[in-house]
């Protein structure tokens, strides 16, 4: 089996976190075309985490039991926050239970999950550092890794203080290249700098570059008729130096079957092509909105049931020509079985949560007096 960690790694990575679903479970039958198609084009980097629900669990079908191990390469994440890890030895039992959900024998990659400032201190305290190095002397991790969603100092410290560390998974998009909170380019140097290869996660920011302002699509049509703008955000992080694989969150199979077209024979972007994406970066730039990508995080462990993500889009919707129309109605589905806004106790469980570092509670507030501002006019 060739060297997955070397420049010859197929750059596309299938990130399971945003699996189909029917009546709101994962569809393992759908799923199951959608491995056979990713393996079929040459691909074989597979992402979950304990933290994504059923995905272990679906992988285990869709994949383990279907394939040989040395076919494909599968990530797992560990992961300290309170409801997952109220103690060292519940985050430490993750990975057993990670590979019983899966069946997997062991991880490629075993990451860390969601490294900040905020947590560093927890995963130090619970001997996580010592834990993964233990458990790669057994031979239930191949390589040791972390995500990250925090600013390049931080990254920075984490490096110097941990060299032992393999590769970084790192939130990257054109959209967010120059972002002063999410700092993609910055932190990619800090990376690239220490010598660690990078996987990229968010590479189409959550969905949101899958469907950009009307003005970049044209740009991109004008370019590369051929191409979805999804292709451009994906094909963006790929053309970096260092890349291991980009991750990529398919939900259907028209998504799946869009990434392969342009991915397996993947060409970097040329010249005019960059020239296009710097213009979409300035587009972008001058349109406001909550930049918040549906990870879900925020979610889970909400005493309001509050639908964060829907009622954020339900506000981006405001300042976008083609969807403000629908804004109202996003809000209503959003609320519909309760959880609105107002109902929000301010815990900060879902700062503690957001990979953005978004400040949830003030912009919930801002939710209610937008919508009941709109509703009086």
């Amino acid at each position: 089996m060739a060297d997955h960690f070397g420049e010859k790694t197929p750059k596309l990575g299938f990130g399971l976190m945003r699996l189909p679903k029917k009546d709101g479970v994962i569809d393992v039958e759908a799923v199951k075309e959608m491995v056979d198609l990713f393996l079929g084009a040459g691909f074989t980097y597979f992402d979950t985490a304990f933290a994504y629900t059923g995905s272990e669990e679906a992988i285990r079908e869709a994949l383990v039991k279907r394939y040989p191990r040395s076919s494909y390469t599968l990530a797992s994440k560990i992961n300290v926050a309170e409801r997952f890890a109220p103690d060292a030895e519940a985050s430490k039992r993750q990975l057993i239970t990670s590979l019983e959900r899966s069946g997997a024998e062991y991880f490629d990659y075993y990451l860390l999950h969601a490294m900040m400032e905020k947590n560093i201190r927890k995963y130090e305290e619970f001997g996580i550092w010592d834990f993964v190095r233990e458990q790669k002397k057994a031979g239930l991790i191949r390589r040791v890794g972390f995500s990250f969603h925090d600013s390049p100092e931080v990254l920075e410290k984490l490096l110097t203080d941990h060299p032992e560390v393999e590769f970084v998974q790192l939130q990257i998009n054109y959209a967010d290249w120059e972002d002063p909170t999410v700092a993609s380019r910055k932190n990619y140097e800090v990376a690239r700098r220490h010598g660690k290869s990078v996987v990229v996660m968010e590479p189409v920011k959550g969905g949101k570059l899958a469907d950009p302002p009307d003005e970049v699509k044209e740009m991109m049509r004008a370019c590369r008729p051929e191409l979805s703008p999804a292709s451009w955000a994906i094909r963006f992080a790929a053309s970096l130096d260092g890349i291991l694989t980009v991750l990529s969150g398919m939900s259907n199979r028209e998504q799946m079957l869009d990434n392969l077209s342009y991915m397996k024979d993947f060409s970097p972007l040329n010249a005019e092509e960059r020239e296009v994406i710097r213009r979409a970066q300035t587009i972008l730039g001058a349109v406001p909105s909550v930049p918040c990508t549906a990870c879900r995080y925020c979610v889970e462990g909400c005493p309001a049931g509050i639908r964060i993500p829907e009622i954020f889009a339900a506000m981006n919707a405001r300042f976008d020509e083609k969807e403000k129309g629908s804004a109202g109605e996003r809000y209503a589905e959003a609320i519909r079985d309760g959880g609105k806004p107002e109902d929000c106790v301010a815990c900060r469980q879902c700062e503690d949560a957001c990979p953005q570092h978004l400040p949830i509670t003030d912009l919930l507030k801002g939710a209610a007096a937008q919508f009941a501002e709109k509703k009086e006019n």
